[in-house]
């Protein structure tokens, strides 16, 4: 019988997102443009030579040893509460090292795919993946834009992820183009702030329309539900960190209010800078659509940029 995940959070992860991969990615990168062969040969010798050598998480290992943590509260004879599959354009053979650090960080993880050189994207609907972290640009278009599931291209690792606390899953989303759609996002580009507050006074009984991130959303307090806690005390934590202000913020509430979700924290800044908010919160992974609040943020917290579609007007 095969496993039912409907009621399971499901995370792909590719190993450059798990894991600092950027030693072993420099000497590929070092060698493709002259000898693709050449490259090839040669990150097979390294990764061969450093099979059984430790690797620094990368930007998105708070977040699986976090979520990992949770199947503790898995409630017996039912579905686990998260899983997490690697997802690598490695083969088998280099991916050697990444299996080595995964048992030796004790990370519960049991499913893979390593396809040698090809895209791993066809593969997220076959694994039933609800989010997928990954540093390959074309790869994380390609999933916004096919719309299979939630997608991030992560930023660099900030300096010192040892600092992310232990004992919650913290996770903080901007709101217009993650959470939500980007059509408000557009009427701010063409009318300017004042057009934009007054259009969202005015619909504010009208819930926003969803965005790439809403049904992961929906499968998070999904999750909150399963855990044998009171909701105020889940271990899970959800903020949204959202540059709207009055009057622009009770459509944002009304909406999550029509989606039968609960976030524990809102923050409306109207123009301040995100990056001491999340400094406070210490989220576990933040994502946003711009990167102008994206690259600040990565130096304190492990972030990732959610891609416009290829079609959208918010590219022009």
């Amino acid at each position: 019988m095969a496993l039912d995940l409907s009621d399971t959070l499901v995370v792909g992860i590719t190993a450059t997102a798990l894991f600092n991969l950027s030693e072993a990615d420099s000497i590929f990168r070092e060698n493709f443009e002259s000898d693709p062969g050449k490259a090839i040969d040669e990150y097979r010798k390294y990764m061969a030579a450093n099979e059984k050598a430790p690797l620094e998480g990368g930007t998105g290992y708070p977040l699986v040893k976090a979520l990992l943590s949770l199947n503790e509260f898995q409630p017996k004879g039912e579905s686990p509460l998260v899983q997490v599959v690697v997802m690598s354009r490695n083969s088998p053979e280099t991916g050697v090292r990444v299996f080595h650090n995964i048992r030796e960080k004790k990370l519960d993880i049991t499913r893979s795919a390593f396809t040698g050189g090809e895209s791993v994207v066809d593969y997220l609907d076959a694994f039933d993946v609800d989010l997928f972290l990954t540093t390959n640009t074309k790869d994380a278009q390609k999933v916004i834009d096919s719309e299979t599931c939630a997608a991030a291209l992560v930023k660099e690792p900030p300096g010192d992820i040892s600092k992310i606390p232990d004992g919650q899953v913290r996770i903080a989303f901007d709101g217009d183009a993650v959470l939500f759609s980007e059509e408000s996002e557009i009427v701010y580009k063409v009318d300017g702030l004042i057009g934009f507050h007054r259009i969202e006074d005015q619909e504010q009984d009208t819930p926003l329309n969803d965005g790439p991130y809403a049904t992961l959303l929906r499968k998070l307090s999904r999750l909150q539900e399963r855990l044998p806690h009171k909701i105020e005390y889940s271990p899970i934590r959800i903020a949204i960190v959202t540059a709207r202000n009055s009057p622009a913020e009770m459509r944002v509430i009304k909406t999550l209010r029509h989606w039968g979700v609960y976030v524990d924290e809102i923050f409306f800044l109207g123009g301040l800078n995100k990056s001491k908010i999340l400094a406070a919160f210490k989220p576990h992974i933040f994502f946003d659509d711009q990167d102008i609040h994206l690259d600040p943020a990565a130096l304190l917290v492990p972030s990732g940029k959610v891609p416009y579609k290829t079609t959208s007007k918010l590219n022009i």
